[in-house]
């Protein structure tokens, strides 16, 4: 990974002793000191002994890490893994001893039939001519956020100020959620995937996001609007706990998940500034651009499937009732599959990449993603030719405690005559 100049030089990772290969193993966490777009040291040296292998789980399970981007991808593609929430052992330290089953509309959870009816329902709302319809609004709400920032002046928390506003009302718009509820429900969002959390909170934050839409489908019933909701309400057999359901998937993933692409990726290019610089001077580099921040910062980091039978992979037999973590950013920094993997190069082609996932259960709302991330890249590079990190980059707060990797905070500045 290249440095912004004023990054100190990273302090070189220290990488546990190797576990013999019969023995398991625990998943890494810590990211490398001075790297914050890298994955944790340990899980290359993983990938590289055995793609595949024993993992210890801290309820005491013993299942499988899978850190290869073959056998990852064929993992995710596989319907003998199930994603259903109750089957499967937490990876890491701090969760209930068992989850409860989905609720109704939670695709994240559920297996087919109900995965697959949910999914054809909403699959239609997401094609890419549809979210490229919406071109035109994500501009305007870009520049209106970016007319803000330059009337406030630097140095602002880009953050606050642009990466989640404008992927939320997009969203918001979308579903035909008010936008005045925007706070409240990115404030239980980031309750939901914050793995310091209690399990206990985490819930209470997911009912009160479906309380809120539960509301707004009855509203939507009685009174149809044009929004995606209110399409639902009146084209679906869904009852009113699913629909509310859905609409609060559909709200969390579109909240959380782009906003942390747009200030970690502004944060990776301002930290890489050749890259950067190309990016700049070749307005055609945008669209591989977007896929290659996707791989290389893989936010939504990793992945849990549970064997419903018994499957022989990469010559193991991974027994039904076992659970398999797939380490989604060990697989897109897999040299095998990308050369140079831990060089962020947005002249590559990362084809096959696995942020978005893979298989059923492959992101709804990429395309929606990657409209937003087109437009607002180039649109605040464009604006603030001289925007740089307004802090130290040690001195970012990272969310490494979050199920959704990014920063807390990303305090920008630039040149205020060159704002336009």
């Amino acid at each position: 990974m290249q440095q912004h100049p004023s990054t100190p030089p990273p302090t070189e990772p220290t990488i546990p002793a190797a576990a013999p290969l019969s023995e398991p193993v625990t998943l890494p966490t810590a990211r490398p000191t001075g790297c914050p777009f890298d994955p944790p040291a340990e899980l290359a040296q993983l990938r590289e002994e055995r793609p595949l292998r024993r993992m210890q789980y801290p309820d005491g399970h013993q299942g499988w890490l899978a850190t290869g981007h073959s056998v990852v991808r064929s993992i995710l593609a596989d319907s003998r893994f199930s994603s259903r929430y109750e089957l499967m052992h937490l990876p890491l330290p701090g969760g209930p001893a068992e989850l409860p089953p989905a609720p109704p509309g939670d695709m994240s959870g559920l297996d087919a039939p109900e995965h697959t009816r949910y999914r054809r329902l909403l699959m239609g709302k997401f094609t890419v001519r549809r979210m490229r319809e919406l071109t035109a609004r994500v501009e305007e709400i870009t520049a209106e956020h970016l007319d803000t920032m330059e009337r406030h002046g630097g140095p602002v928390d880009l953050v606050t100020a642009f990466a989640q506003p404008v992927p939320a009302l997009m969203i918001c718009e979308l579903l035909g959620v008010p936008s005045a509820d925007r706070d409240i429900f990115q404030r239980h969002t980031a309750t939901v995937t914050d793995q310091s959390t209690t399990f206990k909170d985490q819930m209470a934050a997911y009912t009160a996001i479906q309380e809120i839409i539960h509301g707004l489908v009855l509203a939507k019933r009685a009174r149809p609007t044009d929004d995606l909701l209110s399409d639902l309400a009146q084209d679906s057999e869904l009852t009113d706990e699913e629909l509310a359901g859905v609409g609060a998937f559909l709200l969390g993933a579109g909240l959380d998940t782009t906003a942390n692409m747009l200030a970690l990726g502004t944060f990776a290019l301002l930290s890489n500034p050749d890259q950067l610089a190309a990016l700049r001077s070749d307005s055609g580099l945008v669209d591989q651009t977007v896929e290659e921040l996707m791989r290389y910062l893989s936010i939504a980091d990793t992945g849990i499937r549970a064997a419903l039978e018994d499957v022989e992979l990469d010559g193991h037999l991974i027994k039904a009732g076992e659970t398999v973590t797939v380490s989604i950013q060990a697989a897109n920094r897999d040299p095998k599959r990308f050369p140079e993997p831990d060089a962020l190069d947005v002249h590559r082609k990362a084809t096959g990449h696995l942020g978005f996932g893979h298989g059923a259960h492959q992101c709804l709302g990429q395309q929606l993603a990657r409209v937003e991330m087109r437009v607002a890249f180039p649109a605040l590079l464009t604006r603030f030719p001289t925007l740089r990190l307004a802090v130290p980059p040690e001195d970012i707060p990272l969310r490494t405690r979050s199920n959704i990797y990014g920063v807390h905070r990303l305090p920008v500045t630039w040149d205020q005559e060159s704002g336009r």
